[in-house]
This record gives C-alpha cells, structure tokens and sequence, in this order.
C-alpha cells in the first residue's frame, strides 16, 4: 500500500505489511541470486590468493590509531554526500536539512543490505511530500546526483592516473587471477565518456522536456496510449528533478561538495594504506582506489558490496605496489576499508532512523510503486 507524508513533511506511518517476512518474500529471487554471487566472489577471491580477512601478522603491523581516525573522516565524508541532496531538493520543495540528511542516511544503507542496489527507492520514497515533491522528482534528483558524481570521479580518476606512477609493465594478473591490472586505465576512459554523455543527455533532458515527452508519446502511444500518457507524466516529473541544473546558486554549491566528498574520501583512504604499512602510497595512489573502488561498486551486485568491494580495491593496488605486498599489508588495507564503510554507514543509518522515527522495515520495503505522492 502506498503511503504519503502528511503535509507537515514528517515521516509517514509505516505501511501495512512491511515485515521481515514480506521483505524476504519479495525480494527471495534477488536474495537467492546475490548469494550465488557471493559465493561466485568468495571463489574467485580464494582461487586469486586474494585475502578476504588477513592474517594476524598483517593486522598486527596496523597502526590503529589511524583507522580510527581513518572512521572519523570517512563520516565526514558520509555526511557530506549526503546534505549535498539539500541543493538538488531545494529548487522544487522546502525540505529540513536534518530530514534530508536523515532519509540520505537510511537510504545509503538501504543501498548496502538489500541486493543487487534494491534500495534505490528507498530515498525517493521516504523524501517525497504530498502536493509539493513527488517521489518521481526526487528519482530525478537522485539520478542527476549520480550523473555528475560519476563526472566528477571520473576527471579525478583520470587525474590520478596521470599524476601517478604504475608498475612498469603493469602486471598481467590481479593475485592469481589471469586478470591485467591494464583494464584499469580502460575503464577509466570508458567511464569518462559514458559520464559526460550522459550528463549532456541530462541538459538536453531538461532544456527539450517537451520533445522528450513527444518522442515518449511516439514510441509508445500507437502501442497502448494509456501507457504512453503514465510514461510522459513521469518524464515531467523526472525532469523536474533536476531543475536545479541551470540554476548557480544550487549546482554550484553542489559540484563543489561533491568534488570535496571525492577528494576527502581519497584523503582518509590515503592515511589508512599508510597506517597498515603500504608506506610508499601517495595521495594520488589512493584516489586511484577510490575512483576504482567507485566504478566497481556502481553496478548491481551483492548486499554489502561483497566481492566487488575487495576485487576492486586489490585491482587499484596491482597497478603500483608488488603482489607479495597486495596480499599483505594490501589485505589488511582492503579489509579495513571494508569493514570501515560498512559501520560508518549502519551507524549513520541508526542515527538517521531515530531522528526521523522511521522504522527499517519501511526503508527496506521501499519500491517503485510507492513514488506516487
């Protein structure tokens, strides 16, 4: 059943139905599939010589003092990424910053626990005000959010790939697995132009809304016009959310924190690949990882990032530091980053449900047919 916020824009009752046995019902096929992929990773990991926890020996060379510090600048990093939505919201409904960074929080953990990025819906479900921000507008918001977030991770990976110094050559296998650490810099460009077409297609989106419903309608229409007219009233509300793009006083200040989310975030990985010992890392190594680490993320894949977290990281690593000390002091690094993210997320995500008197069960039952307000 659909719920929408009072008027008042406190959070809504939570819907009839949501348990954790309805969560596990509907979401058992993706359930089942992410476990295949967890294995499938838990596999490849193994068959790589590719540590998922490091040994003791490891672990004892860390420097703790830096990964609690590491925890303390990733959650400013967390929080950043999310009061930015606050300008991609502000130009089509008034919404307290402390509820958008409440429902930002729930939903970046959404994102982690349910499979294959099922989560998505939580934020635009749980944001969306009856007569002023639907949830489709807030779709929209957060689509543009990733447009120019991969933008912007993107340069800075490409940045980082030429301030830096690889492996000379780069070698052909990531661990033991027949993987060249070359597909880095491939990828990097490959996802530097899907990007920036993809941000021009968000311009023209906005600017030519009216076209963009014509073509809607020309597609789709001969085939069932019902369809076609609920199709073009969603690019209307789509296109509202990203009415913030012509207007500096919002993207401007939006850019700036997103390229000072990615830049802190290449920061803190920076002082934890040193606390664990990889002491020849520069600043650039570890916005290497971070770019990578991102890119390897953004597809669906398993609750928690599971496999493609790690593979992503020791691939980042390959390119500069010798496979002996990948699978050493690289594992402690990877498990540590892991581990990290994962608690400063939940943590943020209880905060986040207390404030807004939201329960899990909501969050995670947030799906597409709930975004009409």
């Amino acid at each position: 059943m659909t719920v929408s916020n009072p008027p008042s824009g406190e959070p809504p009752a939570s819907p009839e139905g949501v348990n954790s046995s309805g969560l596990l019902k509907r979401h058992a096929g993706k359930l089942f599939a992410s476990v295949l992929v967890v294995a499938a990773f838990a596999w490849l990991l193994h068959a790589g010589a590719l540590p998922i926890v490091p040994d003791g020996a490891a672990l004892g060379r860390v420097k703790w003092w830096t990964f609690a510090l590491y925890l303390g600048l990733w959650s400013v990093v967390h929080w950043i990424r999310a009061v930015r939505w606050t300008w991609l919201l502000a130009p089509i409904a008034t919404i307290p910053r402390k509820r958008v960074i409440d429902v930002a929080f729930i939903g970046f953990f959404a994102i982690v626990v349910l499979p294959f990025r099922a989560g998505e819906m939580a934020r635009p479900v749980l944001i969306r005000k009856k007569g002023e921000l639907s949830g489709w507008a807030a779709t929209g918001t957060i689509g543009a959010e990733r447009v120019i977030d991969g933008l912007v991770l993107s340069l800075l990976l490409l940045v980082a790939l030429l301030a830096s110094t690889p492996l000379d050559p780069l070698p052909d296998r990531i661990g033991g697995l027949p993987v060249p650490a070359s597909i880095v810099p491939t990828a990097t460009y490959a996802a530097l132009v899907l990007f920036a077409v993809a941000f021009v297609t968000m311009g023209l989106f906005f600017a030519k809304r009216e076209l963009c419903r014509r073509w809607v309608r020309g597609a789709i229409g001969w085939a069932s016009p019902e369809l076609a007219d609920w199709l073009t009233e969603r690019v209307g509300k789509v296109a509202d959310g990203i009415a913030f793009l012509p207007k500096a006083r919002y993207s401007v200040p939006f850019v700036l924190a997103t390229a000072s989310y990615w830049l802190l975030n290449a920061a803190a990985g920076w002082l934890l690949a040193w606390g664990v010992g990889l002491s020849q890392v520069t600043f650039w190594h570890a916005a290497v990882v971070t770019g990578v680490l991102a890119l390897g993320i953004l597809l669906p894949n398993a609750p928690g990032f599971f496999g493609a977290f790690q593979i992503s990281v020791y691939a980042a690593l390959a390119m500069y530091f010798p496979p002996d000390a990948v699978t050493t002091e690289g594992s402690a690094y990877v498990f540590l980053l892991y581990v990290g993210q994962l608690l400063v997320t939940a943590g943020a995500a209880s905060v986040g449900l207390l404030r807004s008197h939201t329960s899990l069960g909501e969050a995670l039952g947030s799906r597409a047919g709930q975004l009409e307000s």
